[in-house]
């Protein structure tokens, strides 16, 4: 995370940095990897110390809070809460669109109710990605299934000239089918 740390009227002092970095690491805590920059203006008008925290999150997400306060402490902590407060909402978005694993006892239960929807809707159709088929001998379609993790191969006969399907059985043995003339 990168800091930007700005004086209006203020000198810097090792102090003051220490305190915005303590501050800070509680939102470096809080998003972690999410969080990309964050900008830390400190502004002194009269009796009023002047906080602004404006902070960049992943997704052009930019959270802003100000406060001000008599003592440089109060007016940091009352900003980082308002960006705690945009903070854990944003953060709770990004939660709600992960996709969270489903438990054993769920899955077993879902699988024991799947024939009746397939008794109902049909077997499910899933695509597999499109490849190329290439016009190959049958000895090197066996070469190249055997290298491959794909249990089948779809190719064309050099020979014949016609498509072909070299599977793999059960018994590690290969199966070729052919179309008739």
């Amino acid at each position: 995370m990168r800091l930007v740390l700005t004086g209006r009227h203020v000198e810097i002092t090792p102090a003051l940095r220490k305190l915005v970095d303590r501050k800070v690491a509680k939102l470096d805590r809080m998003f972690g990897e999410a969080l990309v920059s964050a900008q830390v203006v400190l502004t002194q008008e009269k009796y009023r110390r002047v906080a602004e925290l404006i902070v960049h999150t992943r997704g052009d997400h930019m959270l802003h809070g100000a406060a001000d306060k008599r003592a440089w402490e109060l007016s940091l902590t009352a900003a980082l809460e308002k960006i705690v407060h945009q903070g854990r909402k944003i953060k709770g978005k990004w939660q709600e669109r992960k996709r969270h694993a489903m438990p054993a006892k769920a899955v077993a239960a879902r699988g024991a109710l799947e024939p009746e929807a397939r008794e109902r809707t049909g077997p499910r159709i899933v695509r597999t990605p499109r490849y190329a088929v290439k016009p190959m001998t049958v000895e090197d379609a066996a070469e190249e299934i055997g290298a491959a993790r794909d249990s089948f191969l779809v190719f064309r006969n050099a020979a014949t000239d016609s498509l072909n399907v070299l599977y793999r059985r059960k018994n590690g043995d290969f199966g070729l089918i052919e179309p008739e003339a």
